[in-house]
C-alpha cells in the first residue's frame, strides 16, 4: 500500500464511518500529507505500513520548531487516528506514534461579547442596502442560536419552523438538532427572506439556502468572517472576534442567566457536556451562586 491509496481509504473510512464533516477530513488530510511532504523533502522512501516510530519522531521533532503546542498537539492526534485506522485495517500491527507524547496545553477560555458589545455590531450595519439587512439576519441568528459557522452557511429555508419557535440545524457529522430561536430574530430572518432574498437571482442548486450572496450561491465560512470582521472594526470593537466568539457569547450569557448547562449542551450540539462545561470557567459567579441557592448549608 502507497500513500495516495492509504489517504484514499483513510478520507472514505472518515466520512463513511465515522460520519465527519468535510472541514474535519480536511484537517486529517492536511496531517498526513505534511508528514508525507517532510518524507519527500528529505528523500524517505518508505511506505504507510513500513514507516517507524523513529521517522515519525523525526519529523515531530523537526516541524514542532513551526508550531505552537496546540497545533502540534492536534497534528500528533490526527496523525495517530490516521495509523489507527491502519492497525483497524489490518495493515499495521502498532502505532508509530504509540509513545510520542502530546505537549501540555491549558485549557483556552472562550473570547466572549458583551450584549453592549454585540448591540453595537448590529448597530453598526448598514441596513440601506440589502446586504445589510441580510447582515443582520446573519448576526442575529449566530447569537440568538448559538450555531457553528457551517451551520449557519447549511441552514435551509426549509429548515425554519417559526409557528413552533424553531429552527433544525445539520451539525458535525450531519447530525441534526432543533434549536430555539427568539422572536426578534425570526422577524430579521423574515424581513430578509421576504422582501431581500426574492429579489436575488438565485443559482438553481442553493434555491433553498437561506443566506446568500450577490450571486445567488450559499455564503462562504470566509464571507461570513469578513462581514463580521468588518462590523467589528465599524463598531469600534478591538477584540479579535469571529462567528464563534457569537455562539461562545451565547453559551456564556445564557450560563449567567441561570440557564441548565445540560440544555446549553443540546442546544450547542456538543456530544459530551464535558465541551460544554468550559463555560463553567468563564463565569465563576454563576458557581457560587448555585452553591448559595442550593446548598442546605448556605
Amino acid at each position: 500500500m502507497n500513500w495516495q491509496q492509504a489517504i484514499k481509504d483513510y478520507i472514505h473510512y472518515l466520512k463513511i464511518e465515522r460520519g465527519l464533516s468535510q472541514n474535519s477530513i480536511n484537517s486529517y488530510n492536511q496531517d498526513v500529507k505534511k508528514l508525507i511532504k517532510y518524507l519527500q523533502e528529505n528523500s524517505i522512501d518508505i511506505s504507510p505500513i513500513k514507516i517507524d516510530a523513529e521517522i515519525v519522531q523525526q519529523f515531530i521533532y523537526t516541524i514542532a520548531k513551526k508550531l505552537n503546542a496546540r497545533s502540534q498537539s492536534r497534528l500528533i492526534s490526527g496523525l495517530r487516528s490516521f495509523f489507527d485506522y491502519l492497525i483497524f485495517e489490518g495493515y499495521r500491527e502498532t502505532n508509530p506514534l504509540e509513545l510520542i507524547e502530546s505537549p501540555k496545553i491549558g485549557r483556552k477560555l472562550p473570547d466572549t461579547l458583551s450584549i453592549q458589545e454585540i448591540d453595537k455590531i448590529v448597530a453598526a450595519i448598514d441596513l440601506s442596502n440589502p446586504q445589510g439587512e441580510r447582515n443582520r439576519a446573519i448576526i442575529e441568528t449566530l447569537y440568538s442560536c448559538g450555531l457553528r459557522v457551517s451551520e449557519l452557511t447549511n441552514l435551509k429555508i426549509s429548515d425554519l419552523f417559526f409557528d413552533e419557535g424553531f429552527i433544525k440545524v445539520t451539525g458535525k457529522g450531519d447530525k441534526q438538532r432543533f434549536v430555539p430561536i427568539g422572536n426578534s430574530t425570526q422577524k430579521y430572518i423574515t424581513i430578509y427572506k421576504n422582501e431581500v432574498r426574492p429579489h436575488i437571482p438565485f443559482v438553481e442548486a442553493f434555491s433553498d439556502t437561506l443566506f446568500l450572496n450577490r450571486r445567488g450561491k450559499q455564503l462562504s465560512r470566509a464571507m461570513i468572517f469578513s462581514i463580521i470582521k468588518q462590523l467589528a472594526e465599524k463598531a469600534g470593537i478591538h477584540k479579535t472576534i469571529s462567528p464563534h466568539t457569537f455562539r461562545h457569547s451565547f453559551a456564556t450569557h445564557l450560563l449567567e442567566n441561570g440557564a441548565d448547562l445540560r440544555a446549553i449542551q443540546l442546544m450547542l450540539g456538543h456530544e459530551s457536556i464535558t465541551t460544554t462545561e468550559i463555560y463553567m470557567h468563564v463565569d465563576k459567579s454563576h458557581l457560587k451562586e448555585v452553591v448559595n441557592k442550593f446548598h442546605p448549608r448556605k
